[in-house]
């Protein structure tokens, strides 16, 4: 498995460049192996998001900054009544003040020597700017009381040589600005310069729907400036939050006022499926051992277009421009490294999906939320209970008897009421495990937690062999006992997929921006990894499927030519696609 993963890494990291990890939440139980303790975590961020102030009851955050503020970290999003800190990125605080506007959209932050500098967006010139020198008290002042005005989505980036800038903008019509500010100030040094708008009929990422199949103008949004040697790269969000393709582009330039000009390989970042979809209005910043790190917005969108969730990836800068966030296998757990990571192997613990698909008996289910939706690997769809009391229970049969190292349980809260923040809220269960289905033994027993932990991920200091778990509702703060999945991870016996051969790609002539893949289905497969991009020994585009073998992509740039290549994957692990395919 090494050796494999090691190939891929080879194949998506040609240039050796500074590396991040893919996935986090709150704290899981330290694995052992050898060389010793490893911390796993894994997408979407298990932080205590906040129920919403308004109906209807639904948790949301986005729009995320993350920065390193004296080897500590800072993480603000819309809308969240707080803002969180963390020590190592696995346990995250909640901070809560009254200083700041928690309930304004999209806020930046920025690192200016021993202070953090703040604002979010504003309807109406007059906006604040906000400044700490402790931002873990959560008492802040006024750095600028008048900002001259309106702005959304602001980006505030610090240049290496102490000018201070203002990225922004939030529009399918006017294009992402900039302007400098004075540092003593805070106010503008002359006219905003727009920079560039969007561009949907080239650029099929841009395009409207959670499958780019709208070509409308796309909201452009979400600007984050980052500069790696002597290059800065200014990532922009589109189409829009509440699709699965939600992404980031990629514009670099020599000077932080433009001209900019498209990256090489774009988009950024992109996770169009998997069991939670969408990469988009991301913040880039490196961790004190210098790995470069992406928080992103994810899509849910069910009970309101704009229910989103938090992940965490990692980020690549090269200097030629081809420069792209690793989003593979994004939702799977990867280890949290404590040294300046190298390879991405070095983050892969070896666990593979295990619960996809799989046989699941339940204690009662709602009509349009049945038993098979709670192992799906969608989050837009669920299992929900007929009640949220503490008979309710789902079990699920992997068939076998598989090594488990990991679980996630995703709630998903139906019939929830809640608005706001309570410390009662709080899910309380048992998880239990067996070989045949009449002997159980306990997994984990939350049923005295008190932490919110909505998307709780539990890793084992040591795995266990079972073929059947079972989880049992304690305790639902509102609503029905119900999960968008239940999620199994480690290793099951079975053989290595069949690799994938006769990969057929066909370009849309009428639309350069569309290609449709087939392939045969390879033995033993659960699902597939697409890996394409715009040069052989760089394929950092990926696209996850389950139980399919064909797949329209149509987020491609209409100019460019692509090589494609598909691996396969089950609960053993993955096999490397054949040789990339040239379409011009």
């Amino acid at each position: 498995m090494k050796c494999l993963i090691n190939r891929l890494v080879t194949a998506l990291s040609p240039i050796p460049l500074i590396i991040g990890i893919v996935g986090l939440t709150s704290p899981g139980v330290a694995q052992t192996r050898p060389g010793g303790n490893i911390m796993t975590v894994c997408n979407p961020m298990n932080l205590d998001y906040r129920f919403t102030l308004e109906g209807p009851s639904r948790r949301e955050a986005a729009d995320p900054t993350a920065i390193t503020f004296k080897n500590e970290y800072y993480l603000f999003a819309s809308r969240s009544g707080g803002y969180w800190h963390s020590k190592d990125l696995s346990h995250w605080d909640l901070i809560k003040t009254d200083d700041l506007p928690l309930e304004d959209y999209a806020p930046t932050a920025v690192t200016v020597g021993d202070t953090v500098y703040f604002m979010a967006s504003t309807t109406k010139p007059g906006g604040k700017i906000y400044k700490s020198a402790d931002p873990k008290s959560g008492k802040w002042t006024v750095a600028n009381s008048d900002f001259p005005f309106a702005l959304t989505d602001p980006d505030l980036f610090l240049d290496d040589d102490g000018r201070l800038y203002l990225y922004y903008g939030c529009s399918n019509v006017q294009p992402i600005y900039v302007v400098e500010l004075d540092r003593k100030t805070l106010m503008p040094m002359g006219k905003s310069t727009g920079l560039f708008a969007g561009n949907p009929k080239t650029y099929g990422w841009e395009r409207f729907g959670d499958y780019n199949e709208r070509p409308e103008k796309p909201w452009l949004e979400g600007a984050w400036m980052t500069k790696y040697k002597g290059t800065y790269y200014l990532q922009y969000a589109s189409p829009g939050t509440e699709f699965k393709s939600y992404s980031d582009g990629l514009y670099t330039s020599d000077k932080p006022l433009g001209p900019f000009k498209l990256a090489a390989n774009n988009p950024f970042s992109a996770r169009p499926e998997g069991f939670i979809a969408g990469a988009g209005h991301s913040s880039t910043f490196q961790d004190r051992y210098g790995n470069f790190w992406r928080i992103s917005t994810m899509s849910i969108s069910v009970k309101h277009r704009w229910e989103r969730r938090l992940g965490l990836f990692p980020a690549f800068f090269g200097p030629d421009g081809r420069s792209y966030t690793n989003t593979a296998f994004g939702d799977f757990p990867f280890i949290i490294p404590n040294n300046k990571i190298t390879s991405l192997a070095e983050l892969f613990p070896d666990w593979m999906l295990l619960s996809y698909g799989k046989p699941v008996q339940v204690s009662s289910e709602l009509p349009n939320h049945p038993a098979r939706q709670g192992v799906d690997e969608d989050i837009r769809t669920y299992w929900s209970a007929a009640t949220g009391g503490p008979t309710e229970w789902m079990q699920i049969d992997l068939q076998q008897p598989c090594q488990i190292n990991a679980v996630q349980l995703n709630f998903a809260e139906e019939g929830a009421t809640l608005l706001g923040r309570s410390a009662d809220i709080a899910y309380r269960y048992k998880l239990a495990y067996s070989d045949d289905n009449r002997t159980w033994k306990s997994l984990a027993d939350k049923s005295a937690n008190r932490q919110d932990a909505p998307h709780d991920y539990l890793a084992f200091a040591a795995p266990v062999r079972a073929r059947y778990l079972r989880v049992t509702n304690g305790h639902t703060p509102s609503g029905q006992f119900a999960l968008s999945d239940f999620r199994v991870f480690g290793k099951s016996p079975d053989k290595l997929p069949a690799p994938v051969t006769n990969l057929s790609v066909v370009r849309d002539k009428a639309d350069p921006c569309i290609v449709t893949l087939t392939w045969p289905k390879s033995e033993g497969s659960v699902g597939y990894t697409i890996r394409y991009g715009t040069a052989p020994n760089q394929l950092q585009h990926t696209y996850q499927v389950f139980g399919v073998n064909s797949l329209v992509i149509r987020s491609l740039n209409r100019d460019e030519s692509y090589y494609f290549t598909v691996d396969s994957f089950n609960g053993r692990g993955i096999t490397a696609g054949a040789k990339p395919l040239r379409i011009p």
